[in-house]
Parts: C-alpha cells; sequence; structure tokens
C-alpha cells in the first residue's frame, strides 16, 4: 500500500449559486428533509424522469472525473460537477441537504464517504471517489465511482477494480421476490475472498423524489434485511470495501467517515430500477 501521509481537512471553498431557474429539492434551506412517506414502487411516469436525472448525474461524475490529475485540488472537481448538472437544468442534490455545503463528494484514500471538497491537492498514488447525486423533475439520481489518480500501487488499483466487480456482481444478483439481503450477501461473500472488510453502517437507500426514502440496502448479509424486491422498486447499491477494518472514525465536520486503521477503501454506486426479469441501472453515462 502507498506509504502517502494521512489527509487533514482543507479548506472549504464559499457555496457555489445555483441558477434561479434550476427548482430545488424541499429539503434545501432546512435542516432535514421531511420524512418519505411514499411507496418504495415507482410508477413508469417516475422511473422515466429518475432517468434523466440519472444520467445527468453520471455524466457530471465523469465530466469531473476528466480533470483528476495530480496537483488538482478537490474543490475543483466539486466546481466541474456543479457547473454540468446546473449547465444541465438539475440542481446538485448534495448541496444544502442537511447542511453539506458543496455539491459532491470527494473521497480520497481512507475516506469511506462523505468527503467535502475544499483545498485538498491529490497526489500522485491517490484514489478517489467522486459521489455525485443529481435533482431534476422532481426526482434524484445518484451515483458514485472511484478513480486513479497517476501511479497508483496494485494493492489500491486491486481493491478499486474488485469494489467495482462487488456492485456489478450484486446488480446481478437483483431479482423481483428475492429479499433485499442477496444483495450485500453476494457483496460480502465477494469480498472475503480477498481479505476485505464491507462497511456495514453506511448502506444503499431507496431514492425516488426522495434523496433517501427510508428503505435500506445493507452490503452485507443482514438477517433483518427481509424486504421483498419488487418490480418497479428505486434504490441504490453502493458497496464500500476497505483494505482492512470496516470500524470508522467520524472528523469534526461532521461528515467525513475514515476508516479507524487509516487504510484505504473504495466504493461505487448505481441507480437501479427493478424490472420483472433483474434490474436496470439508471446510472450509467
Amino acid at each position: 500500500m502507498s506509504g502517502q501521509q494521512l489527509l487533514v481537512p482543507g479548506t472549504v471553498s464559499p457555496q457555489r449559486p445555483v441558477p434561479a431557474a434550476i427548482a430545488r429539492p424541499p429539503y434545501v434551506g432546512k435542516p432535514k428533509p421531511d420524512p418519505y412517506e411514499g411507496p418504495d414502487v415507482q410508477s413508469a411516469e417516475t422511473v422515466e424522469r429518475m432517468r434523466v436525472a440519472s444520467r445527468i448525474a453520471a455524466d457530471a461524475r465523469e465530466e469531473a472525473a476528466k480533470h483528476i490529475a495530480p496537483g488538482v485540488t478537490t474543490d475543483e472537481l466539486d466546481r466541474v460537477a456543479h457547473e454540468y448538472m446546473c449547465d444541465h437544468g438539475a440542481y446538485p442534490s448534495t448541496l444544502g441537504y442537511r447542511g453539506f455545503p458543496k455539491s459532491l463528494c470527494t473521497s480520497v484514500n481512507e475516506v469511506i464517504c462523505h468527503g467535502i471538497p475544499d483545498s485538498t491537492v491529490l497526489r500522485d498514488g491517490d484514489i478517489v471517489n467522486l459521489d455525485v447525486t443529481a435533482y431534476i423533475g422532481g426526482v434524484h439520481g445518484d451515483t458514485n465511482a472511484t478513480y486513479l489518480c497517476g501511479d497508483v500501487d496494485e494493492e489500491s488499483r486491486l481493491l478499486v477494480e474488485r469494489t467495482r466487480e462487488s456492485l456489478n456482481r450484486a446488480v446481478k444478483a437483483v431479482r423481483p421476490g428475492r429479499q433485499i439481503n442477496v444483495i450485500g450477501r453476494v457483496i460480502e461473500s465477494y469480498a472475503k475472498r480477498f481479505g476485505y472488510g464491507v462497511v456495514r453502517d453506511f448502506t444503499g437507500h431507496g431514492i425516488n423524489t426522495a434523496f433517501h426514502s427510508g428503505l435500506i440496502v445493507p452490503h452485507y448479509d443482514s438477517p433483518h434485511a427481509t424486504t421483498v424486491i419488487r418490480e418497479g422498486m428505486t434504490f441504490t447499491i453502493e458497496p464500500m470495501l476497505t483494505l482492512g477494518s470496516y470500524d470508522y472514525d467520524l472528523w469534526e465536520d461532521g461528515w467525513t467517515v475514515v476508516t479507524k486503521d487509516r487504510r484505504r477503501t473504495a466504493q461505487f454506486e448505481h441507480t437501479l430500477v427493478v424490472t420483472s426479469t433483474g434490474a436496470e441501472i439508471l446510472t450509467l453515462p
């Protein structure tokens, strides 16, 4: 594994403006969103709107990823994704969600999730996750992926490759009639082959008109995840695998989650809709 120094918080720039013509999610300006009380199964019309939001999120993620290079700040990646979403009529869902100050999450090396873009400069050998959610047409699309920055050591490259594969395997396991814990079972059994930790306290989630609907999708084989998968359900799968322990610490900013042993971690995420025979990935760029 890379012997690079551990991350420390950087300086967060002022919040970026969103054009007034772009519709805001209802939670913007509030301490937290109102509880979602709608169904887990969505109408064809809602799913169609989610396709639009999901495609914008995926394309914004890929546009920001083009700028990943040694010497680039995570705040610059935020700027690129923010401008892409706004230019396409979408609101960056994370901006103002429970007070989050930026338009995507940038989680570098030992950061499991929810890293805040700031003045942190990417270094040769880093890995960085970009987590982007777009809101347009009254619905959200949520996706993330982990990218290599410069010349990355083999242990980290394999972690990234295998985390992506764990997501692919989990998507293939989705079928109407199965319990939702099949997703975590597939991810955990694959991760165990390599001795990876599987983060438990941060999960996939239902998504639709709500950023997080209340439906929980664990990435380990939880006996409590007995919800039956049904056609028309929309949710994310977003496994977080670690080189060491899945235990974590939380920075003082209240958002940034880092591995307790400070070893590296990777994550990939798609928004899905359940079909009659499996799952359709909505967040393909």
